[in-house]
C-alpha cells in the first residue's frame, strides 16, 4: 500500500493513504489525503487522532450517504473532511485522489476554511495553503 509524507512547512504535513487504517500515532496533526471511503469504519480511524484535516473518496455516496458519514463524524470534532466524487479518483488510491479527485462533499469545517465542491483537491489544497 502507498503511504507518503510530503512536507509542506516547519510543522505541517500531508500524508497520502492508500488506506485509512495506516495511521500511525506519531501522524498526529498531519493534512491526509486517503483513498478510502469516507465510511464509519474509515471515520473511526481517522477520529482516533488530531488530524489536521482529512480527504476521503465518497465511494457514489450510497444509501442514506454512508458513504460520507466520516465527515460528519470528524465535524463533531472540528476537524475539515471532505471527500472527492468517485467519478474523478480510484478508491484505495490516495495519489489518484491527490492527482485527480474533485471535491464533491464537505463538512462545514472544512466549508468554513474556503473548501468548495467541483474544484480539485489539488487546486483547492493550493488556494488554500496560499
Amino acid at each position: 500500500m502507498h503511504r507518503q509524507r510530503i512536507d509542506l512547512d516547519p510543522g505541517r504535513w500531508m500524508l497520502l493513504l492508500d488506506s485509512i487504517t495506516q495511521l500511525e500515532a506519531g501522524d498526529a496533526g498531519a493534512w491526509v489525503v486517503a483513498g478510502s471511503h469516507g465510511g464509519t469504519s474509515s471515520g473511526e480511524v481517522a477520529c482516533g487522532l488530531p488530524l489536521a484535516a482529512v480527504a476521503f473518496n465518497d465511494a457514489g455516496v450510497g444509501k442514506d450517504e454512508a458513504g460520507i458519514v466520516a465527515l460528519a463524524m470528524l465535524q463533531q470534532r472540528g476537524v475539515p473532511a471532505l471527500a472527492v466524487a468517485h467519478t474523478s479518483a480510484r478508491i484505495g488510491d490516495a495519489l489518484d485522489v491527490w492527482e485527480h479527485g474533485v471535491v464533491s462533499r464537505l463538512n462545514d469545517a472544512a466549508r468554513s476554511m474556503g473548501w468548495r465542491e467541483g474544484e480539485t483537491l489539488q487546486a483547492a489544497w493550493r488556494r488554500r495553503a496560499a
